[in-house]
């Protein structure tokens, strides 16, 4: 007969209640994350198709519009007649001059319109109001119509969004879409389609855009840069001009 022992063996011993319930709960908050990680990666994955056929669209929608506009350009000829482009219905602006004996209107125009610094740039939409405070400030800026490039190139290059008051650069859809999702904005290509369109929502993209840091332009500025452009200087609206000090600029 075997000798009896007061040494309980592995299988006497119970797991305490406390470690079972720990087990328990660590077990399900895994499952739990598994979960929750499968579920976004598949919204993720039916998100990038949205905001993949969304882009495809608006190529689409710039090709067709470029394509009309040669198509006019050409009948007009044809005919012996003019072709008037349509009136542009966004500026880029970026301030050229300094804070030196600025009189105290065109200051707070300038502060409305958020050109704190020399050669920071903003988009502006183009209405009647606007087009006076700009003629207003026009000795210390220059303006025109950015086109399609002018726009995606700034704000993949230079684009930086205003998040909780911070200057955050748009390195990922997530920042645009936390702040203008509400506004059906969930990419960078939505953001410039709704910039180059100047679309329903084209405020609040353009406030929760920070105002573009540029540099001084390749070459530099024209000799006499206070003069108006069409005098050879570099102030005042210079039309689809403004692209190319966009590329020198950026």
């Amino acid at each position: 007969m075997a000798p009896s022992t007061t040494v309980p063996t592995v299988s006497d011993i119970e797991v305490p209640e406390t470690l079972l319930k720990k087990r328990k709960q660590n077990e399900k908050a895994r499952e739990e994350r598994l979960a929750a990680a499968t579920a976004a990666r598949k919204a993720s994955k039916a998100k990038r198709k949205v905001i993949f056929k969304r882009a495809e669209s608006y190529v689409k929608e710039y090709l067709s519009k470029e394509k009309e506009e040669i198509r006019l350009k050409r009948a007009a000829r044809t005919s012996g007649d003019f072709y008037v482009p349509a009136e542009a219905k966004v500026y880029f602006v970026v301030r050229i001059r300094g804070i030196n004996e600025i009189a105290p209107k065109p200051r707070k125009i300038l502060q409305l319109l958020r050109l704190l610094q020399i050669n920071n740039g903003i988009f502006v939409k183009v209405t009647k109001a606007t087009q006076q405070m700009l003629r207003l400030v026009e000795p210390y800026i220059t303006y025109g119509e950015p086109n399609i490039k002018s726009v995606r190139e700034l704000l993949y290059k230079r684009g930086y969004g205003k998040v909780n008051k911070q200057r955050i650069p748009l390195t990922n859809n997530a920042i645009i879409e936390e702040s203008l999702g509400k506004y059906d904005i969930l990419s960078i290509e939505d953001l410039v389609h709704e910039i180059a369109t100047a679309g329903p929502n084209f405020k609040q993209a353009s406030n929760f855009l920070w105002p573009f840091k540029l540099s001084n332009p390749n070459g530099g500025w024209r000799t006499r840069k206070f003069k108006h452009f069409v005098q050879g200087g570099d102030f005042g609206d210079r039309e689809a001009n403004i692209n190319k000090l966009i590329r020198q600029m950026n």
